[in-house]
């Protein structure tokens, strides 16, 4: 589950809202614990919380499009091509994803990849007029031979919506025809989902937005039902199976500016305790895709 956006922050309530919100969902996996900068390194029975540097030795603030790039590489791209580089990937970084990345590796081997969001028909069409462009995820994901999802995987519940609940497809899209799930409905449906491929890949890129508008009450609202999610999620999920969430760099945890920021992100670990020690020895985001490889075998 890759969440754009969201860094360890302070426990500073004014600015951070994970310091502000209750989350009795995500801070029951961290034996009560909020999610912040003070909480990594957390190690228990449910599941471990490191911290990765998103920086990786070069200048600047990390940026979206060499982040995820380097989150789907295990390489590190801004030092690369010698700068942060965002949000959809410039020539440079979308050279990196031509062989796409993790889920061209893991095809190539023979394994079930997918992300699961499903794609609005605008969007597809933004793609082939050229007035929109692919972000690193969905670029290495069609690089790598593998169809985005649309309406009809939704419709026939292969896919989700990247809101969970569908309800933007018909308040926004005007299309009434896609139900719409509860929160708890929508965390069981993705837990659902995973168990139909080797690696399962949700993007949610709200918690960026959101912090860029840097407002706390809405910020507070969306975390609060991201948790409700979460917590279906956990009902559902098989502790035989690892579940991983991350981030490509900060901003959602410091609401005093606009920018994104410096700060670590975090590596939130859930499930079978012999696959989170894959993880032990990672500290930034290069270290991700090679321990997923090292976890799916």
């Amino acid at each position: 589950m890759f969440l754009d956006g969201v860094g360890l922050g302070a426990d500073d309530p004014q600015i951070n809202p994970f310091a502000a919100a209750e989350l009795p969902n995500l801070q029951s996996l961290l034996g009560g614990a909020k999610m912040l900068a003070g909480t990594a390194n957390y190690a228990g029975p449910k599941a471990s919380l490191r911290a990765l540097d998103a920086s990786l030795g070069v200048n600047g603030l990390p940026q979206s499009a060499t982040g995820q790039a380097v989150l789907l590489t295990g390489r590190n791209v801004p030092a690369e091509i010698g700068y942060h580089y965002g949000p959809k990937p410039d020539k440079a970084t979308a050279a990196h994803l031509q062989d796409g990345g993790i889920f061209g590796e893991l095809t190539r081997g023979g394994k079930g990849a997918a992300l699961v969001n499903a794609y609005p028909p605008g969007y597809f069409q933004g793609i082939e007029s050229g007035k929109r462009l692919f972000s690193s995820i969905p670029l290495a994901v069609t690089n790598a031979g593998l169809s985005l999802f649309t309406v009809e995987d939704l419709l026939a519940s292969r896919a989700i919506s990247a809101d969970f609940t569908s309800a933007a497809w018909g308040e926004r899209m005007n299309m009434p025809e896609v139900p719409v799930m509860e929160l708890a409905e929508a965390g069981a449906y993705l837990a659902r989902l995973a168990r139909n491929f080797d690696f399962a890949f949700f993007e949610y890129w709200l918690t960026d937005y959101a912090g860029h508008g840097q407002k706390m009450a809405e910020s507070l609202r969306l975390l609060e039902q991201f948790d409700i999610v979460l917590g279906g999620l956990i009902a559902a999920w098989d502790p035989a199976d690892l579940l991983l969430i991350t981030s490509d760099h900060g901003n959602l945890e410091d609401l005093s500016t606009r920018r994104h920021t410096a700060n670590p992100v975090p590596l939130l670990l859930m499930g079978n305790q012999t696959l989170r020690a894959h993880f032990d020895g990672v500290t930034d985001l290069i270290g991700v895709a090679p321990a997923i490889l090292s976890v799916i075998g």
